[in-house]
């Protein structure tokens, strides 16, 4: 049998279960490999051996008998004194070194996987080793930027929760039948989370807390405090955000493998047994997942997200608002399964008298008129004053770890403000008061003039941005979300115009669409006339202008008309894609009939177009060039051909996209990029299938040489016209340029480089990252910037005329 730690104990000659009698070198081996579950393969890796040295050793052929060699199998199996003995003898090589004795645990702690110590070798071990190194610097930066543990961590505790959100203690305690129960001492602060979280036996555990109370500052910490003290075979703490989950679509085991390989994608690579490196660690239990804001879960997911948990048996940490969780547990009739639930408190009046006056710059800024109030301490002294009441308010507000994190940013990190103008009770005549005075310059203050910072590859200095200017455009995005009904989600960058009216989108797309084809028909058309034609450059030149107008103007509408339906149906709704060759996934062929259909009528529509203008207007006008030969039969001739190779480029581009997974790419930058490039493939297909087709049928009717000719024209003219047209008005890529790239910083509403602000943002602590998606920091600053924003340029409501239409996404 095994220890609780993998190892094998020695099992007697006396006839006891294992033991055969003579056995060799080889059958041993094989019976401790087996024993311990490990394939040939698995054992080579941990012992650090070929696995033909393993297979000729188990089949008992000749081999080289090193000491080192039989003490690597001894080690990698777990193999106890009386069978490390055993091989000794049997290999003839002298006595094996004996494995250290393990230390008596001083105290109960969370369990361990079952094979722990035999997987410190390996792959699999220094992907875990890689894993853990990643995380300590990526939250280490994040701490160290929103620098709340500076110049200590804030005292955050907890007590125990409500027994109706928790499960029995028996449970927690993981004691058998008829066993006592005795409650642990989980009392504790911020600087002790990892050290309470070992004294729980069943590694699992839940904080709840109320808005900016220090659930995802304990989370960071909880996992920095046990990455610094983690051994080598120990499980890897991993934060996930919660918010992105949906339990009714993903199940929790890959939902948390897409997320690890969306921030490590390293860990994609295959093991022998075909599964990714995220997944086998997630498997054999060397991932111990923090799973922050259960709150942040679709209300209506909750209780299902809640019973997938119940299913796993996995060790966790989870954090959530005490309401949500609470609304959880009596939706499915059960707490989280053998979970110890903690509840974070307020801070008090003391925790603020040695905390920030700490935070004070050494050399205060100006006084206020009677000469105080300009440093903490004496804005805590007077709010210690049992007789203040700008004293009780100032503690009521600073009671959360959000609050003081605010306060200190606006107040110690700028010289120039003095804290004593939050005890003015006519400013400030509640606690509330100050919390949106706090929230008001939260902004203004992150975004001070500073030195810039050169990045580490190389590249121009970042911008600065205007105060003013970031509040607006901040105020816009967190509003946009707002407007969609979708508060303390993802701020996708595809999805970032669709808070417009429907019809200004569709203004917008179609005029853009329009242009590019106008352009593009106005260009192609002057070299085609000069080689073709005995013209010269003057009547290229002016008919290059006319045609392009006159088709820059059809396709505009043909475009617009798509955009409108396409925008109000899920089939053609732009999202993120990827393109595989070998087909895509997720496109039902019902829906790649509905694109080819529209194709189809949108090409026979605009051949329709394009005919009626040329021989209807362009020939009249004394313009016509002769190229176009007969009008009836060309378009006899060409109208169907265009309208099913349109109908054919629609259908091929939807069979050969695949959704993809937002939570599964790294960032916002990579997803546009991969978007961006799927348009230039959307450009490559239109040039191929148009061009192949329209030459074909003129190398058919005028001979080879001229079915190349119109070929090349029609193939370049539909890629840059008709597939830029494609891309604005049906690629998520589309709906970015269109509309986030032009329309909303034309009209001041985003800045031009928005990549490059929304980045900014993330670093000067106002956003997170989330995936390919950024989110607010809190969604009390997303809550006051939606506000704000909404109050200064957005003053008409809903009960107002147009009201309503303003406060509709579509």
């Amino acid at each position: 049998m095994t220890s609780c730690q993998g190892r094998l104990t020695p099992v007697p000659d006396h006839g006891e279960k294992g033991r055969a009698v003579g056995e060799s070198l080889g059958e041993l081996v094989r019976r401790l490999r087996k024993q311990a579950g490990m394939t040939q393969f698995q054992l080579a890796e941990r012992a650090e051996l070929g696995e033909r040295t393993i297979g000729r050793i188990e089949n008992d052929k000749p081999f080289d008998h090193r000491l080192g060699t039989v003490a690597r199998l001894a080690d990698a199996l777990g193999a106890g004194p009386e069978d490390r003995q055993r091989l000794t003898a049997l290999d003839g090589a002298g006595e094996l070194p004996a494995p250290e004795p393990p230390e008596a645990p001083s105290a109960p702690s969370a369990p361990s996987a079952p094979s722990a110590a035999s997987r410190a070798y390996g792959p699999l071990a220094d992907a875990a080793d890689e894993l853990a190194r990643e995380s300590r610097r990526r939250w280490r930066r994040e701490e160290a930027q929103h620098r709340v543990h500076h110049p200590f961590a804030l005292p955050v505790r907890w007590r125990r929760a409500p027994a109706e959100v928790s499960d029995r203690s028996e449970n927690t305690q993981r004691l058998a039948p008829g066993d006592a129960s005795s409650e642990e001492d989980l009392s504790g602060d911020l600087r002790r989370v990892a050290e309470v979280y070992r004294r729980i036996r069943s590694g699992r555990l839940v904080v709840l807390g109320r808005a900016g109370s220090g659930k995802s500052i304990l989370a960071i910490r909880f996992t920095l405090d046990l990455l610094d003290a983690r051994a080598r075979s120990e499980r890897v703490p991993v934060i996930f955000s919660l918010g992105s989950w949906d339990p009714s679509a993903v199940a929790l085991r890959d939902w948390l493998i897409d997320r690890l390989l969306r921030d490590h994608p390293h860990l994609a690579r295959r093991v022998p047994s075909g599964k990714s490196l995220a997944a086998d660690l997630l498997d054999d239990d060397l991932v111990l997942p923090v799973l922050d804001g259960f709150d942040e879960i679709a209300e209506g997911l909750r209780g299902e997200a809640l019973d997938a948990l119940n299913r796993s048996a996995l060790p966790l940490v989870l954090t959530s608002r005490h309401d949500e969780f609470a609304g959880a547990v009596r939706a499915t009739h059960a707490p989280l399964a053998s979970a110890v639930v903690l509840e974070l408190r307020d801070l008090t009046l003391d925790d603020l008298r040695n905390y920030l006056p700490r935070t004070d710059p050494a050399f205060p800024g100006p006084r206020g008129a009677d000469g105080t109030g300009a440093t903490w301490d004496a804005v805590l002294d007077e709010a210690q004053l049992a007789e203040s009441a700008g004293g009780a308010h100032l503690a009521a507000a600073l009671s959360t770890p959000l609050m003081i994190a605010l306060a200190r940013t606006m107040y110690s990190d700028d010289p120039e403000r003095t804290p004593g103008e939050l005890l003015d009770t006519t400013r400030f005549p509640d606690a509330h008061a100050i919390e949106e005075h706090l929230l008001a310059g939260f902004v203004p203050t992150v975004y001070r003039p500073r030195a810039p910072e050169r990045p580490d590859n190389g590249r121009p200095h970042r911008p600065q941005w205007d105060p003013e200017r970031a509040q607006r455009w901040l105020g816009y995005l967190a509003h946009h979300l707002a407007r969609l009904d979708r508060e303390r989600q993802d701020l996708a960058w595809w999805e970032l115009g669709t808070s417009m009216r429907r019809s200004s989108r569709t203004l917008v797309v179609g005029f853009l669409a329009g242009l590019a084809f106008g352009v593009t028909t106005a260009v192609g058309n002057v070299p085609v006339d000069l080689v073709a034609t005995s013209h010269g450059l003057g009547f290229a030149i002016v008919r290059g202008l006319v045609v392009g107008l006159l088709h820059g103007i059809a396709a505009g509408l043909l475009f617009g008309l798509v955009y409108w339906h396409a925008s109000a149906r899920e089939a053609f709704r732009p999202s993120p894609v990827r393109i595989r060759l070998s087909g895509g996934a997720g496109r039902t062929p019902g829906k790649v009939r509905a694109r080819f259909m529209v194709g189809l009528g949108g090409g026979l529509a605009a051949m329709a177009m394009l005919v009626v203008i040329d021989q209807g207007v362009v020939e009249p006008l004394g313009l016509g060039d002769g190229q176009s030969g007969d009008g009836l039969t060309t378009a006899l001739l060409f109208l169907p051909a265009i309208a099913l190779a349109t109908g054919l480029v629609f259908g091929l581009i939807a069979l050969l996209e695949a959704p993809i997974r937002t939570e599964t790419v790294v960032s916002p930058a990579d997803l546009l990029d991969l978007d961006r490039r799927n348009v230039a493939f959307h450009l490559v297909v239109w040039a191929l299938v148009i061009g192949l087709e329209v030459g074909s049928l003129n190398a058919i009717a005028y001979g080879p040489l001229r079915g190349l000719e119109v070929g090349t024209v029609f193939g370049l003219e539909s890629a840059f016209g008709a597939g830029l047209g494609y891309g604005l008005s049906l690629t998520a890529w589309g709906q970015w340029v269109a509309l986030s790239r032009i329309w909303l910083p034309l009209t001041g509403r985003l800045p031009w480089a928005l990549i490059a602000f929304l980045d900014d943002a993330h670093r000067r602590g106002v956003l997170r990252q989330a995936g390919a998606v950024y989110q607010f920091r809190h969604a009390r600053i997303q809550s006051h910037l939606s506000r704000t924003y909404q109050e200064r340029h957005e003053p008409r409501r809903r009960g107002s005329p147009g009201g309503e239409d303003r406060a509709q996404a579509a």
